[in-house]
Order: C-alpha cells, then sequence, then structure tokens
C-alpha cells in the first residue's frame, strides 16, 4: 500500500467531507479526472470500494466509514508534526482553527487577527462562529484547536481558564413596565411568557430545573436558536428574552436588561483546547494570545461583545 498520507489519502478526505468528486476537485482547485483517479488508485490499493455513489454525489461505504476518522486523524497529526519541525527554530508555524462565541466576535475577532498577523505572520487562523453548543461539539471531534464556551457559574473545568464572568438578565422591550426595573426575582420570571433556545440546550436545561425546584413552571411563548431572533422577539413585546448582561448596541433603544436575582444566574466565558487533537507551538501561542487579550476586551466591551451568548 502506498503511504497513508500521499495525495490520494487528502482527496479522499475532501470527498468524503464534501459528499461530491466534483466539489472536492473544485475546492483542490484541480481536474475531477486527477481526484477520480486517485480514489481509484486507494481503492485498488484497500482492494474494496470507499464510496457509493448516488444520484446527487457519493456517500461512504461501511469500509470508508471505519478508515474515514483514521486518516483524518492520522493526515492531522502529520501536519501537526510537519509544523512542529518547521517551527523546530522556536517560530510558530501553521494552522489554528479557533471557535468564538457570536457575541465575542465584533470585538474580538478583529484584534486577534490584527495581533497574529503582526507577532505571529507563519500562523494561519481560522474561526468559527457558533452556539456554544456547536463548539463543543466540533471541540470534541477534533475539528477545533481552541474554543470560546460558555459555562454556567462554578462549571468551568480546571483547564478552563475563564475569561470574563457575569449575570443572565431578562431582557425586555423598552416599552415595558418592567423595564424600568434593575433587577427581578426569577419567581417572576417563572411566571412571564418566554422566548427560550429549543430543546435540547444548556440554558433551557438550568431553567427547567431552577423552576422545579421553586415549584414553578415555564411558560415557553416562543423557541428561537439564535439571540438575535431571541431580541427581536422580545422587541417586539411579544415575550421575555434570557440572555445577557448587557445588549447589542443597536438594540439598547428597543430592550432593556433587567439582572435577574434570587438566585443570580452567574455565567462564564471560558477558553477550552481540544483533548483528542495534536497541539503544536502554533496552537499554543494562540492560547497565550487569547488568555492576555481577551478578558480585557471582553470585559471593557463596545455594547456588543458581553452577551454571553
Amino acid at each position: 500500500m502506498k503511504p497513508i498520507i500521499d495525495a490520494g489519502w487528502h482527496h479522499f478526505v475532501k470527498v468524503a467531507e464534501l459528499g461530491s468528486i466534483s466539489r472536492a476537485a473544485l475546492a483542490a482547485d484541480v481536474p475531477q479526472s486527477v481526484v477520480s483517479r486517485h480514489i481509484s488508485l486507494i481503492e485498488g490499493d484497500v482492494g474494496s470500494p470507499l464510496f457509493r455513489r448516488t444520484g446527487r454525489g457519493v456517500v461512504l461505504t461501511e469500509l470508508g466509514q471505519q478508515l474515514y476518522p483514521r486518516i483524518k486523524q492520522l493526515i492531522a497529526e502529520t501536519q501537526s508534526l510537519a509544523d512542529e519541525m518547521r517551527a523546530s527554530r522556536g517560530v510558530p508555524v501553521g494552522d489554528v482553527r479557533l471557535g468564538l462565541l457570536p457575541s465575542t466576535v465584533p470585538a474580538l475577532a478583529g484584534a486577534l487577527y490584527q495581533r497574529v498577523l503582526k507577532e505571529y505572520p507563519r500562523v494561519r487562523l481560522h474561526l468559527t462562529e457558533g452556539s456554544s453548543s456547536q463548539l463543543q461539539e466540533l471541540l470534541d471531534q477534533g475539528r477545533l484547536d481552541l474554543s470560546l464556551l460558555l459555562r454556567d457559574g462554578g462549571q468551568a473545568a480546571p483547564d478552563e481558564p475563564v475569561l470574563v464572568e457575569g449575570a443572565l438578565c431578562l431582557v425586555v422591550a423598552s416599552s415595558d413596565p418592567l423595564a424600568r426595573r434593575h433587577e427581578i426575582r426569577f419567581e417572576e420570571v417563572g411566571g412571564l411568557p418566554l422566548v427560550l433556545p429549543g430543546e435540547p440546550h444548556p440554558l433551557r436545561e438550568r431553567l427547567a430545573l431552577l423552576a422545579r425546584k421553586h415549584g414553578l413552571s415555564l411558560r415557553i411563548a416562543a423557541e428561537a436558536n439564535s439571540i438575535r431572533l431571541q431580541h427581536e422577539i422580545a422587541a417586539s413585546a411579544a415575550g421575555y428574552a434570557i440572555t445577557a448582561e448587557s445588549i447589542a448596541a443597536y438594540d439598547r433603544n428597543r430592550l432593556v436588561a433587567v439582572k435577574i436575582v434570587e438566585p443570580v444566574l452567574a455565567r462564564a466565558i471560558v477558553l477550552a483546547v481540544a483533548r483528542h487533537r495534536p497541539h503544536t507551538l502554533a496552537t499554543r501561542e494562540i492560547r497565550a494570545l487569547l488568555l492576555s487579550i481577551a478578558p480585557a476586551i471582553l470585559a471593557q466591551g463596545d455594547g456588543t461583545t458581553r452577551g454571553f451568548a
């Protein structure tokens, strides 16, 4: 069998991810015939088809499904080793994949890119935006090296440094009588028509547990899986969202945040690392850079970064 990291296996992974030989060829900027030939060669080497053709592209066979995660991991490890070898002189080199929460993107993404370009010109930074649950899944799958994640009060792991802490609030329309208040007890919140993420979701689970503890039944007026959608519904006075300690700048004229107390719903943004992905000098340096600049940026904010979402 040919070396496991030859071009054919790289094409195999790309075809598996895109579900199409033509799309894989386009992504690799090579003729489709080249990808097809490589796939045929490695299928000949292993003695069995790795893909099954369908009307809309290709899907992995059972053998292909078994090989895909192992080949992808080997390619990642090989790339990591190559980066480490190139970085043997102490210069960070290679790809770093970082996940950012939507509320952190406006202030952090640009500032981080500028610092990386200036201080680590040979590092290629790949940013992914998503909810905490989405980013956690990508991190667990080894598709991210680092990620900002949400943790409820006291639930950060020992290897997850806290970047910023805050409290969840009831987000109400500025015309609502509740907008004149600074605080609201959770018992009162339980009786309001709420706009929450659909299940399963960590916030839903947390609120449901707390409601049961206080003998309450939550009123779910609407389900929306993005902060912006939740805020839009709250701004229309059709319900109340539970999200941020501060409100995005574009919402300040329409929305007000009222701190939830008794109990306070503490929440933190932490920096997590992939546990099943090899780390390089580049990932370690970017992690250190984030730890040095992110807390101040997220704590200051500009009205758009402390949304804890």
